[in-house]
């Protein structure tokens, strides 16, 4: 078992990087890492640009923040949350495909020359897996899946009690799973999970299917002013919930397929929950009941009825949680 007691001071200077945005934050908790978390201040920036200007500006963020506080560079670790693949033992993201351009890219080697302090790098998944067993929707589970529904789609794995990685670190890639010969591309796949299941999957979805409403001479209630290439989910979920028939439409198509990748998850893994961030935790009742008559129809029914399905607690926190996480382990 991990040990109670933090290597250093209980300052913790986190970087939660997304595919759209970025956040640099700092926190302190207590000793234990059982001990609530203090947030002390927060910077949120747009992921434009190369990694090195990206990280540039986190990294000059970040110290401002420690020297306004008075905290010393020893008193200090970096916790890095970001999408995977990643080595979080080296320190390397590797590739992510909501980061075009990040290749190879050496974070924490990066920050700790920067700043000047140790910098831990995690699997954004599995650092809000973490934070939401520790302090949302997961505590008192010992078999729990998060999964990120963002951006992107990943998976973080608490099992028998503990995280788990798997050999090289990649367990939880949900989001490459086939579920469809054909669909929105996600994660370099059609018809993947996160094709089906991710913000930038859900646009495509509602792109395709407006396509072929105005083919059929029919109307789109959700293509708004600039037309069908800038369709976002956030349009359609704002759209589905004043109602209109065809918004309802793409996120029940994204709902069944939904049921159909935790039926997967469920079968193989057996976990008595499945919290769920992001656009779910927003919009999960737009597509729950499709999501529900999928997982009804593959999922084995033993397993199905011992496992419950919730929005993540941690709300628009968990990224904050998952980088401060991600400096305790």
């Amino acid at each position: 078992m991990e040990s109670d007691n933090m290597e250093r001071d209980n300052y913790i200077l986190g970087m939660d990087i997304g595919g759209t945005k970025s956040a640099v934050l700092l926190a302190r908790t207590g000793r234990k890492k059982t001990d609530g978390i203090e947030f002390l201040e927060r910077c949120a920036v747009p992921t434009k640009g190369s990694w090195q200007e990206v990280l540039g500006i986190l990294a000059l963020r970040g110290g401002e923040m420690v020297k306004r506080h008075g905290i010393l560079p020893d008193d200090c670790v970096i916790g890095i949350s970001c999408g995977g693949p990643l080595d979080s033992g080296s320190g390397v993201i590797l590739s992510p495909p909501n980061l075009p351009g990040w290749d190879e890219v050496p974070i924490t080697e990066y920050m700790e020359q920067k700043l000047g302090m140790p910098a831990r790098l995690k699997n954004d998944a599995d650092a809000c897996a973490l934070a939401e067993w520790r302090y949302g929707a997961g505590q008192g589970c010992r078999h729990m899946i998060f999964l990120t529904f963002g951006t992107g789609l990943g998976a973080g794995l608490i099992l028998n009690g503990r995280l788990y990685q798997g050999a090289c670190g990649m367990a939880g890639e949900a989001g490459h799973i086939r579920l469809d010969q054909d669909g929105p591309v996600g994660y370099g796949k059609a018809g993947s999970f996160e094709g089906f299941c991710s913000g930038g999957g859900i646009a495509q979805l509602a792109r395709r299917m407006a396509a072929e409403a105005l083919k059929e001479g029919k109307n789109v209630s959700y293509s708004g002013k600039k037309g069908l290439d800038f369709i976002t989910a956030k349009d359609v979920a704002e759209a589905a919930e004043c109602g209109m028939e065809d918004a309802l439409q793409v996120y029940g198509c994204s709902g069944r397929y939904f049921g159909r990748g935790l039926a997967v998850l469920i079968d193989i893994l057996n976990p008595e929950r499945i919290v769920v961030g992001s656009i779910f935790a927003r919009s999960g009742k737009l597509m729950r009941e499709e999501m529900e008559k999928e997982l009804r129809k593959e999922a084995l029914p033993e397993s199905l009825a011992a496992c419950a399905i919730v929005p993540a607690a941690l709300g628009d926190r968990i990224g904050d949680y998952g980088a401060v996480v991600a400096a305790l382990e």
